[in-house]
């Protein structure tokens, strides 16, 4: 093969390389000139910076009672950029490094824009950003091939997915979350220095999560249980976290014995049975050895225990706070928070067959309400005494299974909670927030209650497993508004990058920065201890059943014989007897008539109360208090967001239904038209009625409250159906309200629903009309605002 000459380089070629290499060591000389002289630059401001701590002139202040109490700032100066930079070559930006930071910024922080993704006309990428061709099939060797291990798109999604779950909360798994916010009615500096009180009318953002106890994710939401009230707010000086449930008192005294109380009331674990349901042997075993959990019982058997909605549920802080204002006085505190829409409840029998028909019943109602612009609201109050008045009490305000009543001391209100806003991700937002009760700010502090001691320690410890590591609090849900700088690194999916080479304080290469906020921060209350180092409890602890007949007298009628009811049939799925008889044995010391009644009901003759642990019972200041029952927060008297259900068939009077619907929407109630079917259905004047719910999948105890139609033929046809006489037959079971039109009338006859009551009195939740008027949808809608009608209910029930 004949050899090739390489071609010989022109001497113009030659230059111009010769020209190019000269310009890049030119380029390159000037950029060493450059960072030489940057990190000259550097090299003399660290150094003076430095230089500017010849010594920690705080040093002093760690020591001694008044600096203690009115701690310093850090000692700091400032600084250049130059500074705290990690590289000189952080000038230079890219698509990902982006920019130098602005002095002071801390981007973690900023609103949830920031992390907000909205997929709308992008194309589909892997998690690094690499668009996907084709997203149906894996990769194979050959169309009827095996799958091929390099295929890195379909390990990538699989992983993901097999990884999408963290661990459930062991407590509280189920929840619904919102945002909205908090604002303040008028400025409480005198009681405290806490950011969201400062100011009239001051705005707070906040993040809220109701939630089921015992039950786990995939539980119901209609369980008898408590229900946790967990309020974030995100302020301008950190997040605070008010972490409390819908009742204000809890089962146990002291955090020792939290672990034992979830054990027992969760499912058993030689079986896994039952869910979401404290009514089985090991609950009752325990808390019957348990005195103390006596007056929280009470309280979950009442129809506390199964509220309406989240939106119609009294929320507390169970424990006894502090407020401290600017002068460092403090004063004890305990938070209430009430619905504008009234506490109403659920009956029992309703509620086990919405947990059927729909076990999202209330974060369903929650979601549907925001959406429909019918934000939720409630009313923050607070309940405000001295420790001097807290000593002359006959109870301790440290036992966590006690209530301040309002008779001693009156709830103040404050503020207003407002929920205006649904999640955009429930995973990323509901499911990844973390409270802590940990989580103060300067003006809030803790007391000495042993149950709130181990809750500070037991949320953050929690949440270090749930979510992965330390670095929660950067996840965009948790992180706070307010800026975040301190020296804490690393771990487990760190998201902010801190320039420099200083984390730690005191120092002087940055300058002192960041620095101890002195008295502006954090100063916690120095309460003064002088005591022994014991395991024990204070004697007014002893003390277990005042409180627990103070709730009982304070019921109605009908309130307590839902408690006994509740009582009866949580006991009777008790498999042993002696557990049965020494819970009876407990209420004795409650009631004599509650535990008789009880005892009937489960064919247990006579019972001796139990032996109290205090040898002196204590006399209460009070004996009844109207707050206690539900019945006394009636709330605004509106009937907004009340489900009406109109029952349709062909032949209905379509006028008259509608006069009613355009009524009901009026007043701010949602009527919903429920058909044998869902569909179209004609009027007898010829007009189509589009039916969205049935009487099948949307059944009776979902709704508030009922109108059947006037209509010879639809009448005639809906009497033929079982399913509507069931759904009439709960309707007045459950004691709400329900109008009858023209000759529906029989419908209620067939179905058992008497508009007499045994006295002889008329029913006055039962409205009967010949025409749809403005008399008889009124009366319906008043009978509707009180939202149950309990003259109606009979034990046993009658239809």
């Amino acid at each position: 093969m004949a050899s090739r000459k390489k071609p010989a380089a022109s001497k113009t070629t030659g230059r111009k390389t010769g020209a190019k290499k000269a310009g890049s060591r030119s380029v390159r000389r000037n950029a060493d000139r450059h960072a030489d002289g940057a990190m000259a630059r550097q090299e003399q401001e660290v150094q003076a910076t430095a230089a500017a701590f010849p010594h920690n002139a705080t040093k002093p202040a760690e020591y001694g009672r008044d600096n203690a109490l009115d701690p310093p700032e850090g000692e700091h100066v400032a600084t250049s950029p130059l500074v705290g930079a990690s590289t000189l070559s952080e000038s230079q930006p890219s698509a990902k490094a982006g920019h130098p930071p602005t002095a002071g910024a801390s981007p973690s922080t900023g609103p949830l824009e920031r992390v907000r993704v909205d997929g709308g006309g992008q194309r589909l990428t892997t998690n690094q950003g690499v668009p996907i061709a084709q997203n149906q099939d894996s990769l194979k060797a050959g169309l009827r091939g095996p799958a091929l291990l390099k295929d890195f798109i379909l390990r990538e999604k699989i992983t993901h997915f097999d990884h999408e779950r963290i661990p459930e909360r062991i407590v509280h798994a189920r929840g619904s979350g919102a945002h909205g916010y908090f604002e303040c009615y008028r400025s409480l500096r005198r009681l405290t220095r806490a950011a969201p009180f400062q100011d009239d009318g001051k705005v707070t953002p906040v993040f809220v999560r109701f939630s089921t106890v015992q039950g786990a994710r995939g539980s119901k939401d209609t369980a008898r249980d408590v229900r946790g009230f967990a309020v974030k707010f995100y302020t301008d000086e950190g997040n605070w976290d008010l972490v409390g449930n819908n009742i204000p008192i809890f089962f146990i005294q002291d955090a020792m014995k939290f672990p034992d109380l979830v054990h027992a009331v969760k499912p058993e674990p030689h079986h896994g049975m039952p869910q979401a349901a404290s009514a089985h042997d090991t609950f009752w075993d325990f808390v019957s050895l348990m005195p103390e959990s006596t007056h929280m019982l009470m309280w979950v058997m009442s129809d506390r225990g199964i509220p309406r909605s989240f939106r119609m549920m009294q929320g507390f802080g169970v424990h006894t706070f502090r407020f401290v204002n600017e002068a460092g006085e403090s004063r004890l505190v305990k938070f209430h928070w009430t619905p504008r829409l009234g506490t109403h409840s659920l009956a029992w029998d309703e509620a086990v067959k919405i947990s059927g028909a729909d076990p999202d019943y209330h974060r369903r109602d929650l979601w549907e309400a925001i959406e429909a612009g019918e934000f939720p609201e409630w009313e923050l109050g607070v309940q405000v005494f001295t420790e001097e008045q807290a000593n002359k009490f006959s109870f301790d305000v440290l036992d966590a299974t006690k209530i301040v009543p309002e008779e001693l001391v009156p709830v103040e209100p404050i503020g207003r909670l407002v929920l205006n806003r649904n999640p955009d991700n429930f995973f990323a937002e509901t499911e990844q927030v973390a409270f802590c009760t940990a989580h103060v700010v300067p003006g809030i502090d803790f007391t000495n209650d042993p149950l709130l001691a181990g809750r500070i320690h037991s949320y953050v410890d929690t949440q270090l497993s749930r979510l992965g590591g330390p670095n929660f609090h950067e996840i965009p849900i948790n992180a706070p508004i307010a800026p975040v700088h301190n020296n804490q690194r690393d771990g487990l999916h760190r998201q902010a990058i801190h320039r420099g080479r200083v984390a730690y304080e005191p120092n002087s290469l940055g300058g002192g920065c960041p620095f101890q906020a002195g008295a502006a921060g954090f100063v916690a209350f120095p309460e003064p201890i002088r005591a022994d180092e014991l395991r024990g409890r204070p004697e007014k602890f002893a003390e277990h059943f005042n409180q627990a007949t103070l709730f009982y007298e304070s019921q109605s009628d009908t309130e307590k014989a839902h408690i006994a009811a509740a009582f009866r049939f949580e006991l009777s799925k008790v498999t042993v007897p002696a557990i049965r008889e020494r819970m009876l044995s407990q209420l004795m010391n409650v009631s004599v008539e509650l535990a008789s009644e009880v005892a009937d009901g489960l064919g247990i003759g006579d019972v001796e109360a139990a032996p109290r642990a205090i040898g002196r019972v204590p006399r209460p200041e009070v004996r009844q208090s109207s707050a206690l029952s539900l019945l006394s927060h009636p709330g605004d008297g509106s009937i907004r967001t009340r489900k009406v259900a109109l029952m349709v068939r062909d032949g209905v009077d379509g006028a008259a239904l509608s006069a009613v619907r355009d009524a009901l929407m009026e007043a701010g109630a949602v009527p919903r038209l429920v058909g044998q079917r869902v569909g179209p259905f004609t009027t007898r004047e010829g007009k189509q009625l589009q039916a969205h719910a049935s009487l099948e999948n949307e059944p009776g105890p979902l709704f508030d409250a009922l109108v059947l139609p006037d209509g010879a033929e639809a009448v005639k046809a809906l009497a033929l159906d079982g399913r509507a006489a069931e759904f009439i037959k709960e309707q007045y079971r459950h004691c709400k309200p329900i109008l009858a039109l023209g000759a529906s009338s029989a419908l209620l006859e067939g179905a058992g629903a008497s508009a007499v009551l045994p006295d002889g009195s008329d029913d006055p939740g039962i409205v009967q009309a010949d025409d749809a008027d403005d008399e008889s949808i009124a009366a319906f809608i008043d009978a509707l605002s009180q939202h149950r009608l309990w003259v109606r209910e009979s034990d046993p029930p009658m239809v």
